[in-house]
């Protein structure tokens, strides 16, 4: 919500609007409060001003501007206020005040009195002064540890928010980094029993490590660390001895690493030696880690096999042996047999030393007051041990007991459990092949050109593509990937950019042009200036975006949440029940004696139902449902192109039926054409645009850009003409400009516009607009001091297939809606061609919004696709925001879910990835929860009195391994996802989409 907020700031600050897009009602303004209240004593001399306190409140019941109009003039009429900013589109009021004078609870009654309800609600983050620090957590099992982790990470003062991700056992902490720094999280993290390994921190800064090779001491370690912090734009360096890494974090546009590798290297001559710097080998993020952990998991599930095997095989197999039988059957001491203490010395290493994560995990999570799975697993391993245990030794001690031992369930029940862990663990890192794809595109190399004043290449060097540097120029072979974003300085070629931004047809390049990195050169010879480097290039910022959209939970996470809070307790509880009631049952003659097998007695039977329902029920499997589907199809919508931002947008996708889509930009093309010109006055045609595109330069619009270019025809060959200057530019919201050029008033815009400024439009003059409607084009007239004097046509043309989406969405049972700025007549003549009926024209930007408030209140789930500026609050307002691709920043931030390709289509892909997505979680609950009803019962013995079936506790145990795996296997399916067939045979102009 804080990104969307900070979108619609973004929109207020821009000061005059455009003419034509629809921006924010302005706020209403009052006569000049005094800064400080009466009585507020300020010493200009010293330059001291009284204290200055900031609150927000949500305001309920507000309507429209005239409420929140209310609202700010009733604040800043209290003593002590310095400024109240009220948005009615989000129901928040912001104020800032001395709190000497005034405090939040009678700015809160203030806002109540005047008629709406007001709730001091936490001030949300100032985004510039939050950083986010991402860490690897090693050692969570289930849905209980990671949130453990996150409720300890949030407990940290400082700390705006904090999310762990059990899937991808991350954890991204948004902070101030005033208050708090990145190692407190990591020692939080140590002390609630898990390892912590840091990947990134910090906001506009990049990162790199080095290794470095050299006579390594003190002095010329101290020596190299203040050196580069010498460096401009170097923030922090972090040398580890042990690892001989050196690790930077720095401003990309002030330095870079071949910096540092200069400065390294030139340190230390004579007797200290010289020093040697490289980029630190790859491999040693997060891929590195998780394939530590799968060899971990499979070293010691072989070590378990290597003492399992004979375990099982002396007490299942040799007893049916007759040579073998007798040989472990010899007594050694009273009843104990040689097969007793061989089960005994084999199983000892497994369950204390192969086992052993089991219980420091049981450990750590009982010394925090949680339970998750490792406690029942050391448990339910213990409880078999154990008993064998007193068995065999109860045996050695008399003469007559014949013992029964179990150390074949603890040894099966652990090597079992490790082979889950080690398939779940090699399937939950398939989950994110998505992100390893993104991040293989950036090649390994690049050939860096070097110029003499003259401009010409004096040397081409191949380095490292991490070493590149803004503003170095970087020489691209055909066939070879784009090495870091930026624009052409020479050459002309073609790119393929699908990698990017999915279009298939490679785009033409020539100088001026913007490139973006990982992309493919098809042919020519290119020179590249790099201009984002690191952390700040396209691929980085998609890979970012994706990453924390695995990191966010879908709210359907919250009831594994839930249930994982009591799970194991009751499992425990049951547990224990489950053996009382056989053991009693045993113990007082409830069942026939021929129900025990003539291996036990009653007690030992009570106590293997009783472990069997301990291993059997498994939490990880719910707390897996969710999150391993989410990050398998946020991965897969950006391999298609469409950006999800985290499962709240994944979750709100697929309930969508009802769309409302922007008109400009979003239907058409968005790139208006002047198609026609008809004067009323007798005038010079070069003349008339001189003046029109004088106003119209001072306007960011699509339409205001298209009559500039079409004025630059009358100008020949100048490329930057220069226009004349424009007196007094005032955009009028959703209606046009008007400026003084050459001493002439200037007004351009819609008929509306016009009739306010109270300029008569002749009966000619309506007839061309009603014709200009008819065709689909945008009629804009112009007014020279006063006299109507001309009408503009201008088109444009409909996106390629916005029919055939329009026809596919009404098949969906999904209801599409046009909500434009444009005039009724063009709104409804586009509505028309692709076949939309409901239609809202001449929509300021608020309009927007309240139509998808209306639209929701009326119980749709509502989706939003624009691409403007004007677009926003109602991208926030929608329970889904989709933005085009090609649209401004701030759409694209407002929005949930991003069209890279910019087609029409993809929303149909969004949605219908979303319903498989949410299809397959239902699937992955079923089982998980399923699982769990059935297995829990009938490890019980609820079958055994009817039908003689028992579930062996090795049995059980491998069943709740497979649950595990089976949940990520199901959703490693999601990766096969393939657009709607009715896409792949969609032709658009004559070309079929792939």
């Amino acid at each position: 919500m804080g990104t969307k907020l900070f979108s619609l700031a973004c929109i207020r600050g821009t000061g005059a609007g455009d003419g034509y897009s629809c921006g924010l009602s302005p706020r209403p303004h009052y006569p000049s409060m005094p800064k400080y209240p009466k009585g507020v004593l300020v010493d200009v001399e010293r330059n001291t001003e009284p204290t200055e306190a900031r609150v927000l409140f949500s305001v309920t019941g507000m309507t429209c501007s005239a409420c929140a109009g209310s609202v700010e003039k009733a604040v800043k009429r209290l003593p002590g206020i310095k400024e109240a900013v009220v948005d009615v589109l989000n129901n928040r009021a912001q104020v800032m005040f001395y709190p000497s004078y005034v405090n939040e609870e009678t700015i809160r009654e203030t806002i109540e009195d005047v008629g709406f309800e007001a709730t001091l609600i936490m001030e949300e983050p100032n985004e510039k002064s939050t950083q986010i620090c991402r860490m690897l957590i090693k050692g969570m099992t289930c849905t209980t540890c990671s949130s453990t982790v996150e409720s300890a990470l949030r407990a940290i003062r400082g700390v705006h928010k904090a999310q762990v991700a059990l899937a991808t056992e991350e954890a991204e902490v948004h902070y101030d980094p005033i208050i708090v720094s990145h190692e407190q999280f990591m020692k939080t993290i140590e002390e609630t029993g898990f390892e912590a390994i840091l990947i990134s921190t910090g906001e506009d800064m990049s990162n790199i490590n080095l290794q470095i090779d050299g006579p390594w001491n003190d002095f010329p370690v101290n020596m190299i660390q203040k050196s580069l912090q010498a460096l401009p734009g170097v923030e922090k360096v972090d040398i580890d001895t042990n690892l001989r890494k050196c690790s930077i974090s720095y401003k990309a546009d002030l330095t870079g690493p071949r910096s540092f590798i200069k400065v390294i290297e030139s340190t230390g001559s004579g007797s200290t030696g010289q020093f040697k710097a490289k980029i630190f080998p790859r491999g040693e993020g997060r891929d590195s880690h998780r394939q530590d952990e799968i060899n971990q998991y499979k070293r010691s599930f072989m070590w378990s096999l290597v003492f399992t095997v004979p375990v099982f095989l002396t007490s299942m197999v040799f007893m049916y042996i007759p040579g073998l039988k007798h040989l472990l059957d010899t007594k050694i001491v009273n009843m104990m047999t040689i097969g007793h203490l061989v089960r005994w010395i084999l199983s000892t290493p497994v369950q204390f030393f192969i086992g052993r994560r089991f219980y420091t995990g049981s450990y750590k999570s009982l010394r925090h007051g949680s339970a998750n799975m490792d406690v029942l697993i050391a448990l339910g391993t213990n409880a078999a041990y154990f008993y064998s245990v007193y068995s065999v030794l109860r045996a050695a001690a008399s003469p007559h007991f014949e013992a029964t031992d179990f150390f074949e369930t603890s040894a099966m029940l652990i090597s079992f459990i490790l082979l889950g862990k080690y398939l779940e663990v090699m399937a939950k890192g398939k989950t994110s092949e998505a992100i390893a794809k993104l991040m293989d595109l950036t090649p390994d190399t690049a050939t860096l050109l070097t110029f003499d004043s003259q401009g010409n290449v004096v040397n081409e060097e191949e380095i490292d593509s991490r070493l590149i540097q803004r503003n170095d120029v970087i020489k691209i072979l055909p066939g070879a990937k784009v090495a870091s974003d930026g624009f052409v300085t020479r050459g002309q070629s073609h790119v393929n950019e699908s990698m990017i931004t999915g279009e298939a047809r490679p785009v033409g390049k020539r100088k001026g042009d913007p490139v973006i990195g990982g992309t493919v050169n098809e042919n020519g010879v290119l020179h590249i200036k790099a201009t984002r480097v690191g952390s700040e290039s396209a691929l980085s910022q998609i890979v970012q975006l994706v990453e924390s959209a695995q990191m966010a939970k879908a709210p359907v996470q919250k009831l594994a949440d839930r249930i994982s809070k009591f799970f194991v307790p009751l499992v425990i509880i049951f547990s224990f029940s489950t053996w009382l009631s056989w053991f009693l049952s045993g113990k007082f003659d409830g069942y026939p004696k021929s129900w025990i097998p003539s291996s036990m007695d009653s007690f030992q039977l009570a106590l293997q139902f009783g472990i069997s329902v301990m291993v059997i029920a498994c939490p990880c499997a719910l707390g897996l449902a969710t999150p391993t589907a989410v990050m398998v199809g946020t991965g897969v919508g950006a391999a298609q192109g469409v950006l999800i931002k985290g499962g709240q947008a994944l979750e709100s996708a697929h309930k969508v039926d009802c769309i409302v889509f922007d008109k400009t930009g979003t239907l058409t093309i968005g790139k208006p054409l002047v198609v026609n010109t008809r004067l009323l006055k007798n005038m010079v045609l070069r003349e008339f645009y001189d003046l029109i595109a004088a106003a119209e330069v001072n306007s960011e619009h699509p339409l205001a850009k298209a009559i500039v270019e079409y004025a630059k025809k009358f100008r020949g060959d100048e490329e930057n003409p220069v226009w004349a200057d424009a007196h007094n530019f005032e955009s009028i919201t959703g209606h046009g400009v008007r400026a003084i050029v050459q001493n002439k008033e200037i007004i351009v815009g819609n008929k509306s516009l016009m009739l306010k400024k109270s300029i008569g439009i002749s009966i000619d003059a309506e007839e061309i607009l009603t014709e200009v409607e008819e065709l689909a084009q945008t009629g804009i007239l112009v007014s020279i001091d006063g006299q109507l004097t001309g009408v503009l046509a201008i088109s444009d043309p409909l996106k390629p297939g916005a029919r055939e989406v329009i026809s596919i969405l009404k098949s969906m049972k999904i209801k599409s809606i046009v909500v434009t700025g444009d005039n009724r007549g063009t709104a409804n003549s586009i509505a028309m061609e692709v076949g939309i009926d409901d239609v809202i024209a001449e929509a300021k930007p608020e309009d927007k919004a309240e139509k998808v408030k209306e639209l929701q209140a009326s119980g749709h789930v509502v989706a939003m696709v624009g691409d403007g500026i004007n677009d926003s609050p109602a991208l926030v307002a929608a329970d889904v925001g989709m933005a085009i691709g090609a649209g401004t920043d701030i759409a694209i931030e407002a929005a949930d879910i991003v069209l890279m390709k910019s087609n029409l289509e993809d929303v149909i892909t969004a949605i219908d990835l979303s319903r498989k997505t949410f299809t397959r979680i239902r699937l992955n609950y079923i089982w998980a929860l399923g699982y769990n009803l059935l297995g829990i019962p009938i490890a019980a013995g609820v079958l055994f009195p009817f039908t003689g079936f028992r579930l062996p506790p090795w049995i059980a145990g491998a069943a709740m391994a497979a649950s595990s795996v089976s949940v990520v296997c199901c959703s490693l399916l999601l990766k096969y996802y393939r657009r709607p067939r009715i896409l792949e045979t969609l032709e658009i102009q004559g070309i079929t989409t792939v």
